[in-house]
């Protein structure tokens, strides 16, 4: 994206506090050829493997542009050392 590559992942299992519908999908993003600052972005829905049938949304690489545009706007920085990069996506745009 951009001239830049980045790796990103959704956890295929759910943490607890996820299962049960506490805390949303989240999905991670990383610069793919230098060590630094990950992203790790909240979606406005539950994880697809929560326990209580809750709704879901599938994690598509144009809402991951979307998430990782955001978040370089807002000063993320992927190829700086540092804590993770926290961002909440209330309406992420659809995916291809």
């Amino acid at each position: 994206m951009d001239g830049v590559t980045y790796r990103w992942s959704v956890r295929r299992r759910p943490t607890y506090c996820q299962a049960n519908g506490w805390s949303p999908l989240t999905f991670v993003v990383e610069h793919a050829e230098q060590k630094g600052a990950v992203l790790v972005a909240a979606l406005p829905c539950a994880h697809p493997g929560n326990w209580l049938g809750l709704p879901s949304q599938p994690v598509l690489p144009g809402t991951v542009a979307a998430g990782v545009r955001q978040a370089l706007a807002a000063g993320w920085q992927p190829s700086r050392p540092g804590w993770a990069f926290e961002l909440f996506l209330p309406n992420p745009s659809p995916g291809r």
